[in-house]
């Protein structure tokens, strides 16, 4: 099963129009992200204050299918999945009452922290990716035996 994350839309989410604004839903799939990371046992400190290495977001997009309001209960499915031995993509499913209301991704590269170089993923990324890559597998499979 794919990592789930829920959350509700605040107030602060929303722009003057009242809906999510584009950004801050991006920024409520990072939360997700972190909370997969923590998930998986890794030490959110360590990780985001590691001078060795780092994991910034190289690209990013998200499609809005219906507005999002403040108050609506998101659950946010992530898929991970390695691109290389140094890059690495988040999918995200945002749904609301079973309706997927919007879909974003980051691409994250992995980089040398003082020589802002690629390097290769440490082991504790290739575990998360490789528990994530099984869990949305199972869970396509699970789909798809539904279908029949």
């Amino acid at each position: 099963m794919p990592f789930t994350y829920n959350r509700t839309v605040r107030l602060l989410d929303t722009d003057a129009a009242g809906v999510v604004y584009f950004a801050n839903l991006l920024a409520i799939c990072h939360e997700a992200y972190e909370e997969s990371l923590r998930s998986s046992d890794i030490n959110l400190k360590e990780f985001f204050t590691n001078p060795s290495v780092a994991f910034p977001i190289v690209h990013a997009n998200v499609d809005f299918f219906r507005p999002i309001f403040c108050g609506d209960n998101l659950l946010i499915r992530l898929m991970p999945q390695s691109l290389s031995g140094d890059r690495f993509e988040v999918i995200y499913e945002v749904i609301v009452t079973e309706v997927i209301v919007a879909k974003a991704m980051t691409r994250h590269v992995c980089i040398d922290s003082m020589s802002r170089s690629k390097r290769e993923f440490p082991e504790q990324i290739k575990e998360w990716l490789e528990v994530n890559r099984r869990d949305a597998e199972s869970a396509e499979r699970r789909k798809a035996r539904e279908t029949f």
